[in-house]
């Protein structure tokens, strides 16, 4: 948490010095200008954020007025850091207790969108016929990342009574998953069990944990404070583009978009983009059980999230978890 508090200041520092949004692009003569926006992903391009890449392949973001720029995340790389500093308007939130991490505490920032109802988070199985759910998995070895233990793993251990000495190191290497047929890893429904299947020729088992009542977001879009008091139209425009980007991405042809991810990302091949954005639909990662407005949140979703995250001692119950996002600029 030392960590946060450090952002939470430096933050603090940066938003006093810059005014982020009142970036202008110089337009040809006769042109309006647009507004420059640097959005930040989490991750290296990939089918996961196919909608963004779709909204600026098709003009949606120019349409609106605006001039986006993505920066690829990879390894290391830390948005809300790229916030903080003004290096980047907006960035994406991997997950809830990201944002409510920020919240707690005091960084101004919010979530004003999430791009995925279910977040794609599953845990990966040996095709053991012992294992059928995910409350069989108790006493497995289970290969987590350091920031998973601080995340969906409180949920697994408030739902399933699963325990921390079940955790082992995870990192992004499936061989030690591979070496023990007991072993569990976590994964994206969209990325790891492919690859294992392609790779290993086995089929594993897999869990999507929003599928067992998981309440977290994923994929949401963050916004200083500050950009969002000063130039809430950019905000608002970025958010609908991206809305109409993700129903193109998924309902309509992709590979626009897939041609800017490949280029963002050459290990990026198009076999591994077209399964991806199949299990996007198939398993309504973007639209939810509910079929909602693509990006919407809603109030109860974050209460029951907090409730979940706060009854396991994550987050004070005093904490004010509203401060971590706004539904002010959800798509209509």
């Amino acid at each position: 948490m030392k960590a946060l508090r450090l952002l939470a200041v430096a933050f603090a520092a940066v938003l006093c010095a810059c005014s982020p949004g009142e970036k202008q692009q110089a337009a040809a003569p006769g042109q309006p200008q647009r507004t420059l926006i640097r959005f930040a992903t989490d991750w290296r391009a990939q089918a996961e954020q196919g909608g963004f890449y779709q909204a600026l392949a098709s003009g949606e973001y120019a349409r609106r007025g605006l001039d986006v720029q993505i920066v690829q995340g990879g390894p290391g790389v830390n948005v809300p850091q790229l916030l903080a500093s003004g290096a980047v308007e907006l960035g994406m939130g991997s997950n809830s207790f990201i944002v409510m991490n920020l919240a707690q505490e005091g960084v101004p920032v919010k979530a004003v969108a999430a791009f995925m109802q279910k977040d794609p988070q599953v845990l990966i199985a040996h095709p053991d016929p012992a294992v059928n759910s995910l409350a069989d998995l108790r006493g497995r070895p289970i290969l987590l990342a350091d920031a998973s233990v601080t995340a969906f793993w409180v949920w697994l251990k408030a739902k399933y009574g699963f325990t921390d000495d079940q955790v082992r190191k995870y990192t992004f290497n499936a061989a030690p998953f591979l070496a023990d047929k007991r072993a569990v890893q976590q994964g994206y429904v969209t990325s790891e069990p492919y690859t294992i299947e392609k790779e290993a020729g086995l089929k594993p088992k897999v869990f999507l944990l929003a599928d067992e009542g998981y309440p977290g977001y994923a994929t949401m879009v963050l916004a200083p404070d500050r950009l969002i008091a000063q130039n809430p139209d950019a905000v608002r425009a970025f958010v609908e583009a991206s809305a109409k980007g993700w129903t193109d991405y998924l309902n309509g042809d992709p590979s626009a978009a897939d041609a800017l991810i490949r280029r963002d990302n050459p290990e990026m091949t198009q076999d591994l983009l077209d399964q991806a954005r199949e299990k996007l639909k198939s398993y309504r990662i973007v639209a939810g059980d509910e079929g909602a407005p693509v990006g919407t949140m809603t109030d109860q979703r974050w209460k029951t999230f907090f409730d979940v995250a706060s009854g396991q001692g994550v987050y004070p119950k005093t904490l004010d978890y509203r401060r971590a996002y706004t539904l002010e600029f959800l798509p209509k």
